[in-house]
């Protein structure tokens, strides 16, 4: 039998790999267990957290709810989403789902499900919105606007810092919204270290978010003449997820791990060439709200370091490099990297300040090749934004405007934004050349950061971890409030209305190396970095923050 007191046991598993579960959705802490529902088999699951095992409470086949979306729990009674109903049920004695009463029927799907009291809230995705009902009187007495673009779920806590709150998951958005839970309105929202996240729920004041989606493997297939493979499967669990929201410096960091990244340069001329004198510099991780660089050592030989405004380069210098000479250089650091969504509105900066004159001259500039005197280029920079003045919406419609006429390809260099846009599709270096020239030209300061990100396996604590290629975004300059950063394009889905996960925030995978300035450069003017050495990237991560 489950009681319906909280056991603080589970509180010691931050991670929760249920058994022989496809898709988790909504889920719940109900005493020791996690019940859930497995929204793929139609299950309604009891998860042991310390082992993954778990127990089907609706095991025949007329108490099946399969594409149930949303579930929640309160005072041993269970709510349940699926399709256009909701049913109110409870656990008997022996652990089991009891009948399925329905309690309401909509006129769209609903998917989330949340209870406080005589309250029930309901998310709807095809009318953005959240709905709420009075469970006695059995009709609608309210609705939110639903803050993300995908599947939601819900769940209303008095959190002891936050106070009553609906929070709210997004699977496309990879957010969590905290709400007021009287009027809807957003206080702040956080990024989830994991994509898809289908369901939340809180132990004591502690945030857990379920996760469903697909991961790659190697599949080893013994009488194919190519045994090993690429397939797919289904993968789902939950996950404890830190969070710290600051108030007056308006942004949220979530989740995080400590990383090693190392970067080295391999000399290795694509022909024999003799250099003398050669000072070669290669830019360090930042310290930034959400990176902390807690070390940095020389690998394979020393630098000194040189400092341009806040940025550090490591500066290796060569008297003399020999034809057929092998040399390995570098740097390796440990980083605190995490989350961080930026919370602001647009009302926020209805009187922002002027742009301050050193920002003028160097970021409003065609310091990079960006076409800003082109005419396709200067009239894409006018339409993306139409008569708006708001700057974050002069942002966000650029962002919009980019993503409707461009789709992602890797590309072997970079072309110049009119080029690209010509086009129609570009690499990640290649929006950012667009969207810096569009932001530009609208007075918008805007600068490239980058350099790499970690692949997104932080279970595999300890192994080598290879990006196959480097990366870029930007950050754009609010006065009066600073700086902000902008993914260049993992957002564009291909269909509008484009989520904004990475609109004011960067997922904990990126690696911030050089704001503003060259990753690389070197001193022999005659050759460039590509003709005359091959970098190695290797990330390993070192714990979970």
């Amino acid at each position: 039998m489950m009681s319906d007191v909280n056991n603080t046991s589970a509180q010691t598993e931050s991670l929760i790999r249920p058994i022989a579960a496809s898709a988790l959705a909504g889920f719940a802490f109900v005493g020791d267990s996690v019940v859930a529902l497995d929204r793929y088999s139609g299950s309604l699951i009891s998860i042991e957290p310390a082992t993954g095992a778990t127990t089907v409470l609706n095991p025949y086949p007329q108490q099946r709810l399969s594409g149930a979306r949303g579930l929640a729990y309160s005072g041993g009674l269970v709510w349940i989403s699926q399709e256009r109903t909701v049913y109110q049920s409870s656990l008997t004695k022996k652990g089991r789902l009891g009948p399925l009463e329905p309690l309401l029927s909509l006129p769209e799907p609903v998917e989330g499900v949340a209870v406080d009291g005589d309250r029930i809230y309901l998310t709807c995705r095809y009318s953005s919105r959240i709905l709420i009902f009075d469970r006695a009187l059995g009709k609608q007495v309210g609705e939110f606007y639903a803050p993300g673009v995908g599947e939601e779920n819900l769940y209303v806590h008095n959190h002891s810092l936050y106070g009553p709150a609906l929070w709210v998951c997004d699977s496309l958005e990879q957010t969590v919204y905290c709400l007021d839970l009287q009027t809807g309105d957003l206080r702040f929202n956080l990024l989830t270290p994991f994509e898809q996240p289908s369901g939340l729920a809180f132990l004591g004041d502690e945030l857990y978010v379920a996760y469903a989606g697909d991961e790659r493997y190697i599949r080893e297939s013994p009488n194919d003449e190519d045994p090993f493979q690429v397939a797919v499967r289904d993968q789902t669990f939950i996950h404890s997820l830190s969070f710290k929201h600051f108030v007056e410096e308006r942004y949220t960091l979530s989740g995080g791990y400590r990383v090693e990244l190392t970067y080295l340069e391999e000399i290795d001329p694509l022909e024999p060439v003799t250099l003398e004198d050669l000072t070669w510099k290669i830019a360090l991780p930042d310290n930034t709200h959400r990176q902390k660089v807690c070390q940095v050592e020389p690998v394979g030989m020393p630098f000194t370091e040189e400092v341009h405004g806040t940025q550090r380069m490591a500066v290796f210098h060569f008297d003399r490099l020999e034809p057929g000479e092998v040399r390995l250089f570098g740097w390796r650091a440990v980083l605190e990297v995490r989350g961080i969504k930026y919370n602001l509105r647009f009302e926020d900066v209805e009187d922002a300040g002027e742009l301050p004159a050193e920002l003028r001259e160097q970021y409003l500039v065609d310091d990079d090749d960006l076409a800003m005197d082109t005419e396709s280029v200067r009239q894409a920079a006018v339409e993306a934004i139409g008569s708006e003045t708001n700057l974050l919406r002069q942002m966000l419609g650029i962002r919009n405007y980019v993503y409707d006429h461009l789709s992602y390809r890797v590309t072997p260099y970079i072309d110049a934004p009119d080029s690209v846009l010509e086009r129609g599709s570009g690499s990640c270096g290649e929006y950012v050349g667009v969207l810096l020239a569009l932001a530009r030209l609208n007075g918008i300061a805007c600068r490239t950061v980058g350099r790499y990100k970690c692949p997104p396996h932080p279970d595999l604590r300890g192994v080598p971890l290879i990006p196959e290629y480097n990366h870029v975004w930007i950050e754009f300059y609010i006065p009066d409030f600073g700086w902000v950063p902008m993914e260049s394009n993992p957002d564009d889905t291909g269909d509008s209305p484009y989520p904004r996960r990475f609109f004011m925030g960067l997922p904990w995978l990126h690696v911030e190396i050089g704001r503003g300035i060259s990753f690389e450069t070197i001193s022999a003017r005659d050759y460039s970095i590509g003709e005359l050495a091959i970098n190695h990237v290797r990330f390993r991560v070192l714990d979970e923050l």
